[in-house]
């Protein structure tokens, strides 16, 4: 019996999922045309199951030999870019070798310099297999420092040697648009990025689910148990997460297996509060990555000011951009900038409170409400003030 997924990628076998690519128009062309790409949206939206599932469709196409491979593993050497290639390398190896038929394995990679590992085992990989290679580098906003210069000047250089040389399409998966990458620790910005990068065709942002794809999506779960979710359990779960795909499912996931776990007992809209106040207990690592995000001037800058319902005045547009893409804000159909849905608005203040840099007492005083949830959630962040 399949479940809701709160870990990892989906796979159609085990998880209740929507169709992988449906919030990704225009892969396809993109492809075909030989582009480089970047593909980014939030923590948790899909972006790694969707890349995996497109890559699997590509090559039982029998047009292209396409995988996923993870630049994370190079992050821990930022700044000794050699030592980075090769962990990454022996990632991509055993990646390959997982999800490839062995005629597409890579070869043994060539001997090379430090600083051009990975435009010559590129180079290499695209010779030695009879198929156009299509390559998904995931996680390559985990790189920073010289680590991610290095690989993004070894890509560009190599792109104009594609397809005999160098994969025949090319994405970069992130949290991230390229031209917000960091490069040091301190958060300074990859300085010329247009320079060392300006072979980017497109930048995709993975939106969130719909309304109606949160109803397909516990439907699935009706389907194969018998249980239901009524029509109001299926609005109030929306109206929680604004369709933020890891919220949705473990919402549901709270809902099955714990608040109603007997598959006979109807969920209704009380049950998918419940399971909000289970899941806000819980502290799941989800929420960990929108703690990473906040360590940001640019990103305090925007949601400090919208949590104390004030004025936002010191950020730039483009820091407004940068916090919507991340997820944690969104505007209204009247324009209005709001953080991204109600449940990361339970959330956010006790993150804050645990980040010295930010402005708490003009934060956390206007904001407590008289609801169950709010004053919960105020009580957690008041508690961890160091006034």
């Amino acid at each position: 019996m399949r479940f809701f997924n709160t870990a990892g990628p989906c796979r159609a076998d085990l998880h209740y999922m929507l169709s992988a690519t449906a919030r990704l128009p225009d892969l396809d062309r993109l492809i075909d045309r030989q582009a480089c790409f970047v593909i980014h949206g939030p923590s948790q939206s899909g972006k790694t199951t969707a890349m995996n599932s497109l890559a699997h469709e590509l090559t039982a196409s029998g047009a292209y030999a396409a995988v996923l491979v993870s630049m994370e593993v190079g992050a821990p050497f930022n700044h000794d870019p050699g030592v980075a290639e090769l962990a990454i390398l022996e990632s991509w190896r055993a990646a390959a070798e997982w999800h490839l038929p062995a005629r597409f394995h890579p070869p043994a990679w060539p001997n090379a310099a430090s600083g051009g590992r990975i435009g010559a085992a590129l180079a290499a990989w695209c010779h030695a297999i009879e198929r156009p290679l299509v390559l998904f580098l995931d996680e390559i906003d985990a790189l920073s420092g010289a680590a991610l210069v290095s690989i993004l000047h070894q890509l560009r250089s190599g792109f104009g040697q594609r397809p005999t040389a160098f994969p025949w399409a090319l994405a970069l998966v992130g949290m991230r648009d390229v031209r917000d990458y960091k490069v040091a620790v301190d958060g300074s910005e990859l300085p010329q990025m247009a320079s060392p990068f300006n072979i980017k065709t497109e930048s995709l942002l993975l939106r969130m689910f719909t309304a109606a794809e949160v109803a397909e999506l516990y439907c699935q779960h009706t389907a194969e148990t018998g249980q239901e979710f009524t029509t109001a359990a299926v609005e109030r779960a929306f109206a929680l997460t604004q369709g933020q795909p890891w919220l949705v499912n473990a919402l549901a996931r709270q809902a099955v297996e714990v608040v109603v776990p007997h598959v006979g007992a109807v969920i209704d809209a009380p049950h998918i509060d419940r399971a909000m106040e289970l899941l806000l207990q819980r502290q799941d690592t989800h929420f960990d990555s929108m703690a990473e995000c906040l360590r940001e001037l640019r990103v305090r800058r925007v949601v400090e000011p919208i949590m104390a319902h004030a004025a936002i005045q010191d950020s730039t547009p483009d820091d407004i951009r940068y916090a919507i893409e991340l997820g944690l804000c969104r505007r209204t159909a009247e324009g209005k900038l709001v953080i991204a849905n109600p449940i990361y608005g339970e959330v956010l203040p006790w993150i804050l409170a645990a980040t010295p840099s930010a402005s708490l007492r003009q934060i956390f005083w206007p904001i407590i409400d008289t609801t169950a949830y709010g004053c919960w959630a105020a009580h957690l962040a008041m508690r961890s003030l160091p006034f």
